[in-house]
């Protein structure tokens, strides 16, 4: 299977238009994949460079067809015309989506910075590998107090969901909710982090966990050992050093069915660039 993460920066190009037909061409283009995940989409926001409100994750479900289409907004508030205005992440998948989670992520204050409600948006896939656990996240940029509560939730997440997947629970169809859907140790942790290959947060989102629980490996490191992380923001700012902030996560039970991955630093976005992952 071939999983895509991108931040679209809400299909902003190079001419500073954002077009979301362009970001789903360019998607098709880059892979025949599987499994997407994007992060910095956008309804009704009308002040941000580019944007004309119109509700991207609407577009993006009628224009990926074959796809389950599943939208974690992370901010959600009221605009100057009363219209919502909504900001998120989301997954599509070709495979069953078996269940979904939305979690908002801490959000501790920091008045030094600005900053924004941040989630992490989950899904159980049922895929020729197996169940398959898929998160993709974007964290905090400005303030590193935010973005390191986030890094511990999102291990927390995958700690519970790891000991969910170890037990048989009561609770059938006859149930309703509390039918026992079943949970994934395999995992993939995708998105925008705003942290650096050599950061502290990219080490602590890999740190061990107890005995039974699988902790994540940066997929880069495991398909490049040596190598060091290929940049995915800034390849066309030339005021600027081109660096890391994406990356893919695998947990080490997954880790070994890592094929490749690499950056499409073929497309002429204006920021980030999509990130693939094979498996197999």
């Amino acid at each position: 299977m071939k999983l895509i993460t991108w931040n679209i920066q809400r299909g902003r190009g190079l001419n500073g238009n954002c077009s979301i037909e362009r970001v789903v061409k360019d998607l098709q283009r880059i892979a025949d994949f599987d499994v997407v995940c994007l992060q910095e989409v956008s309804a009704g926001y009308t002040d941000l460079a580019g944007s004309d409100g119109a509700n991207q994750f609407m577009q993006l479900s009628r224009l990926l067809h074959g796809f389950t289409p599943v939208a974690g907004v992370a901010t959600d508030v009221i605009g100057a015309d009363g219209a919502r205005m909504l900001f998120g992440n989301m997954i599509f998948s070709r495979f069953p989506v078996v269940q979904v989670l939305r979690h908002a992520l801490p959000w501790p204050v920091d008045p030094q910075v600005m900053s924004m409600q941040r989630g992490a948006l989950e899904a159980t896939l049922d895929t020729p590998l197996g169940l398959l656990r898929v998160t993709t996240t974007h964290l905090e940029y400005f303030s590193l107090v935010q973005r390191q509560a986030q890094v511990e939730q999102l291990r927390d997440l995958h700690r519970y969901a790891c000991l969910h997947a170890q037990v048989t629970r009561p609770g059938d169809h006859d149930n309703g909710p509390f039918c026992a859907v079943p949970r994934a140790s395999q995992a993939l942790l995708t998105g925008d982090f705003n942290f650096l290959p050599d950061s502290d947060e990219h080490l602590r989102l890999q740190a061990p966990f107890e005995e039974g629980v699988p902790a994540y490996r940066d997929a880069w490191t495991q398909s490049h050992p040596f190598q060091p992380h290929e940049p995915t923001v800034g390849l066309r700012d030339e005021s600027n050093r081109p660096y890391t902030f994406d990356y893919i996560f695998a947990s080490t039970d997954l880790a070994p069915r890592v094929r490749s991955v690499r950056v499409a630093s073929e497309l002429a976005g204006p920021d980030h660039q999509p990130v693939i992952i094979k498996l197999a």
